[in-house]
């Protein structure tokens, strides 16, 4: 079977639809039309078109995934997870009939190889996500270290990675305290609730008490 015809997507320019004697079958990216040596006249078995179609799953899938990536770093576990629910099939209602069916997902297989090239090309690494965890969380308000680890394990991180990033930290949780008590004061007037709210936090009676006293 010959490629017919090969055009740039309209809502896409980065991918291309490859036509087969002369009906649209898939479509790959520009990369891919590349590496794989796409080009109008040359011939396929049917076997070998099914693996192509398998490549243009794969390289959907890698520019979403890439695309979840890069809104900001994740852990690993956060990204399989991602990647799990792609491989699941989706029911949707037709346009046209008003009919209920069912999309398949992608292959487990093809989710494998995307996680492995986000891993490869350190879009997805564990370390520079607990960096960039711990850093944030401070910054954007208070958060105790307790809670702070318990967040890291929720998505994954090895308890090894998490002691390392949060004890090389400069945040503290004395610190941390005095920055939620500046916020929280005027919601919590009443110092009874203000301390049920920070040791729902993560933070110690002890440490409370001793922030409390400070900000007297």
């Amino acid at each position: 079977m010959k490629i017919t015809n090969l055009t740039a997507q309209q809502r896409d320019p980065n991918r291309v639809n490859v036509s087969v004697e002369g009906k649209y079958r898939f479509s790959l990216d520009v990369t891919q039309i590349v590496s794989l040596g796409v080009k109008v006249g040359r011939e396929y078995t049917e076997q070998e078109l099914a693996e192509l179609e398998q490549e243009s799953q794969f390289g959907k899938l890698y520019a979403r995934a890439l695309e979840y990536c890069l809104i900001r770093p994740h852990s690993a576990r956060e990204v399989r997870d991602y990647l799990w629910r792609k491989t699941r099939a989706t029911r949707y209602r037709s346009k046209k009939t008003g009919e209920m069916k069912e999309r398949p997902g992608v292959p487990q297989e093809l989710a494998d190889r995307v996680f492995e090239r986000l891993v490869e090309k350190s879009y997805v690494d564990d370390e520079a996500f607990t960096r960039f965890w711990v850093e944030n969380r401070s910054q954007a308000k208070g958060i105790s270290r307790r809670k702070l680890e318990a967040e890291l394990r929720a998505k994954g991180v090895e308890e090894y990675v998490i002691k390392r990033f949060v004890q090389e930290s400069p945040r503290n949780d004395a610190d941390e305290l005095q920055k939620i008590i500046a916020k929280k004061r005027k919601r919590y007037p009443d110092e009874q609730k203000l301390m049920q709210y920070l040791a729902r936090q993560g933070f110690s009676y002890d440490d409370i008490m001793a922030a409390l006293h400070d900000s007297v």
